[in-house]
């Protein structure tokens, strides 16, 4: 007799799944944990928050009072240092554009976290491309520098390499 798949083993998918899909089951039980029951709160919050806050600050988890159905939850906020002054101000706004995304009475009042938001890496500056031999040899008849220079520019950003 064959015996049942335990129900903490992972289900197998006899095809490819995009990383969503897998990672779907672990991301919804974590966010449940801080409130959200979707993760679109989170997911498009930059098309959500008013300008510049979209930026500023990100959601950090969701309250609901006891007792008072799905209706008016309190949203805490993690903001960068230096701003969680205009965000306590604004948050009436937030609010009402989180309100307003949804279509419905969602948020309450808005709060800050006591943990600050960290700020996402840049990314590494561009190494500067060399123009090949062939560009060089292909401008050297230009008298106008400046003109000479955005032609090895170009030549370089379309055939050069990138310098070490």
């Amino acid at each position: 007799m064959a015996s049942k798949p335990k129900d903490d083993e992972p289900k197998r998918h006899n095809r490819t799944v995009g990383v969503s899909e897998a990672l779907k089951t672990v991301l919804d039980a974590a966010l449940k944990k801080r409130g959200f029951a979707t993760r679109d709160l989170i997911a498009h919050w930059g098309s959500m928050a008013p300008k510049p806050y979209d930026s500023l600050a990100v959601p950090d988890e969701l309250k609901w009072p006891r007792g008072a159905g799905h209706e008016g939850a309190t949203l805490f906020l993690r903001c960068m240092p230096g701003h969680a002054l205009a965000m306590s101000h604004e948050a009436a706004l937030i609010a009402a554009a989180v309100n307003r995304y949804f279509g419905y009475f969602l948020v309450k009042e808005v709060r800050l976290s006591a943990e600050p938001m960290t700020a996402p890496a840049k990314p590494a500056p561009a190494r500067p491309r060399e123009a090949s031999p062939a560009a060089v040899a292909a401008v050297e008849s230009v008298s106008d520098p400046g003109l000479k220079e955005a032609l090895l520019q170009l030549g370089a950003g379309v055939s050069g390499k990138r310098s070490n």
